[in-house]
């Protein structure tokens, strides 16, 4: 194990293997990277333990530089561990250059099936025995990382002193359809909200669209930049100060050239890294997914019910003057395998995933119904990732779950202002609050 010092902090780094499928535990194995984080001043003690699960799919954990945040606080009383999930970061990473290692695209399909959050729970209960000697710990999860949590819960309640969740309440029978029938409406209200705050923005949005209908725009990466992938950069909408930054970018997007209007350097660059999967691409490929349960293939779900909602089509936007055009957020469509550079290499890969049929349920109601897991939740108040119907539903449905729904945060209010959220988290979970 190797061992590093930052300011006032230990980082030990772990590796565990873990089986691809749990239900063959002798068969191909996983490697899994957990980076142990705990103050230099306790760094002898024997602390509870605290693992953090990071929102996605397909994201790795964060890289601590110093005592910041939510960390600050955990590192008070936890030892805490930073998982990198299965096919993130350095735990047997997944993406276009690895993936063909294991063969043809149906091979990698099949293989990817097994990166949901119930195969993260099993992952997370052998590192726990691992390292902790099989007592309990506490997980916090963050959006994706609450799913599991609620995984967690449903499939191995035995592991958990504690759960903790940070806009990641999903819908316990929601499926893909259902999800997104629920966005498009919140990403039609940020969008109108984001052009309340700047009115020009609309005009400059209508312009960039324009142009980017009649010119092939090519960013740094090799990504296109049509009018559907511009749209995309609503992600930001998501965040506390992404509105604020969606304004700078589209105020410096294009400039004037001796061949006429062209995206401007510095806002290709920006929207390149805002909309690359290059670190991530498991994000676009298992993003449906993670709400199939039924056994029905997901089918490019986000893309077919966006069809019902014709007034995100960007191009139809500017037949109308007044008409503005509307961002979206995490929604993943086929035409995405064309125009992200990262994403073109799995493009048959990601058609398998979208086919396939026979996805399990994620989550256990007759268990979540008995829970006994001192647990509490944090709800964005409508959160443009996770909708607040589906989170409040699932709250009634997990025995003893303590809930804090606020509006002053959006769905990053963990990264904004960690402190306080873990804390007041942890004092709901202790029935202090």
């Amino acid at each position: 194990m190797a061992t590093a010092r930052q300011p006032g902090l230990v980082l030990t780094d772990h590796w565990i293997d873990v089986p691809l499928d749990h239900r063959r535990p002798d068969g191909e194995q996983l490697l899994l990277y957990a980076r142990e984080v705990v103050a230099s001043a306790k760094h002898g003690e024997d602390l509870p333990w605290l693992v953090f699960l990071q929102g996605g799919p397909g994201c790795a954990a964060p890289r601590p530089v110093g005592r910041t945040g939510w960390l600050d606080r955990a590192l008070e009383e936890y030892r805490v561990l930073l998982l990198d999930q299965r096919g993130t970061g350095r735990s047997s990473p997944a993406n276009r250059q690895t993936l063909p290692l294991y063969g043809a695209p149906e091979e990698q399909a099949a293989r990817l099936a097994h990166f949901r959050s119930d195969a993260i729970v099993r992952d997370c209960e052998l590192v726990r025995k691992q390292l902790t000697g099989g007592r309990p710990w506490t997980v916090l999860g963050q959006s994706f990382g609450g799913f599991c949590a609620v995984s967690y819960l449903s499939l191995a309640p035995e592991g958990l002193a504690a759960v903790l969740i940070t806009g990641g309440l999903p819908g316990l029978d929601a499926g893909p359809e259902d999800v997104y029938r629920a966005a498009y409406p919140r990403m039609r209200r940020k969008s109108l909200a984001h052009y309340a705050r700047y009115p020009q923005d609309r005009e400059a949005a209508r312009r960039l669209v324009a142009h980017l209908a009649e010119h092939e725009e090519v960013l740094p990466d090799g990504s296109l930049l049509t009018p559907e992938a511009f749209q995309q950069l609503g992600m930001a909408l998501g965040t506390g100060d992404g509105s604020h930054r969606l304004h700078h970018m589209l105020q410096e997007a294009l400039l004037t050239t001796p061949a006429g209007p062209r995206l401007a350097d510095a806002f290709a660059e920006q929207a390149a890294a805002a909309l690359s999967h290059a670190a991530g691409p498991l994000y676009a490929l298992l993003h449906e997914a993670i709400y199939a349960q039924d056994g029905s293939a997901t089918d490019w779900a986000a893309d077919r019910v966006r069809a019902e909602f014709p007034d995100f089509d960007p191009v139809q936007a500017l037949a109308e003057p007044d008409a503005p055009v509307l961002f979206t957020g995490e929604s993943v469509h086929p035409w995405m395998l064309r125009t992200h550079a990262a994403l073109r290499p799995l493009r048959s890969t990601a058609e398998l995933l979208a086919a396939r049929t026979g996805w399990g349920p994620l989550y256990d109601t007759a268990q979540l119904a008995r829970n006994t897991v001192p647990a509490a939740a944090a709800v964005y108040h409508d959160d443009l990732f996770v909708d607040t119907a589906h989170a409040l539903e699932t709250a009634r449905g997990i025995a003893g779950l303590r809930l804090w729904v606020t509006d002053e945060y959006e769905h990053d209010g963990l990264r904004a202002d960690g402190r306080r959220i873990l804390d007041r988290l942890l004092r709901l979970a202790r029935g202090e609050l």
